[in-house]
């Protein structure tokens, strides 16, 4: 069992979760441990410490309904049902507190700014905030993009568990030096390595229990944002996703978010 896994399993079994509804309290340990990305079986029995037959009959009676899916290597993934429920509910604390966040952080850079949460294999852009002009430069609300290349991805992939790491460097463009590079200084680059010609900064969006649960991005043409987009965005994207995991916190805290 990796170290991130270990600490997750002392997490859930020192946590009080229980309802005094069991199959729920169980259920919600499974979909809780698939916050931080993909699992395999083996993996939700390591951290939620649920019998394997146990975890096995959750895992597959929550696909049915869709709440949970499969990447492209089998593993489980929480599923686009969450989406669904969270959007009608209109209860999605991160994404409500985006949009002013990500519209400061476009008027301080003049770039497009972009929310990215990670959903198996891919990352998906759930909020944006565009510049004005050119739009061609912009990653609409609902791209889905590859977590092969781009700041975004390895922000989200930097701070996995070194197996679930080491399977994301699989045909990435980005290397083990360079997202050891990105924990170091809390942010990551990228320049033409999604898009020829494209550039980005991102940085991450903790949960309460300070796992990474998305990443705030600008990003733009190279000519416009150069060649090396850290020294002019990298303070102010950092900045933004920090505002964010602070709202996350204080909600988790039990006070109502305030205004960005």
């Amino acid at each position: 069992m990796g170290l991130a896994s270990h600490s997750l399993e002392c997490e859930y079994q020192g946590m009080d979760n229980t309802s005094g509804v069991g199959v729920l309290d169980k259920a919600a340990s499974v979909l809780g441990a698939l916050e931080s990305g993909p699992a395999t079986l083996a993996q939700l029995v390591a951290i939620t410490g649920l019998a394997r037959p146990t975890v096995h009959r959750l895992a597959v009676a929550l696909e049915h309904h869709r709440m949970l899916d499969r990447d492209l290597q089998g593993r489980f993934v929480l599923g686009r049902r969450l989406n669904e429920l969270a959007a009608a509910a209109g209860e999605d604390v991160l994404l409500v507190s985006a949009g002013p966040v990500l519209a400061a952080l476009r008027d301080h850079s003049g770039e497009s700014a972009q929310l990215f949460r990670r959903q198996g294999d891919q990352r998906i852009c759930v909020a944006a905030a565009e510049r004005p002009m050119g739009l061609r430069d912009s990653i609409p609300v609902g791209a889905v993009l590859p977590m092969s290349a781009g700041s975004a991805a390895q922000v989200l992939l930097a701070w996995e568990e070194p197996d679930r790491l080491h399977r994301g460097l699989v045909d990435a463009k980005f290397t083990a030096t360079m997202l050891a590079a990105v924990r170091r200084h809390g942010w990551a680059q990228s320049i033409s390595e999604r898009e020829n010609g494209a550039a980005s900064v991102s940085a991450p969006v903790r949960g309460p229990n300070g796992r990474v649960v998305a990443a705030v991005s600008v990003s733009g043409p190279v000519e416009r944002i150069t060649r090396q987009p850290g020294r002019l965005h990298a303070a102010s994207v950092v900045a933004a996703a920090g505002r964010l995991t602070e709202i996350l916190k204080k909600i988790d805290d039990g006070e109502p978010p305030t205004p960005a």
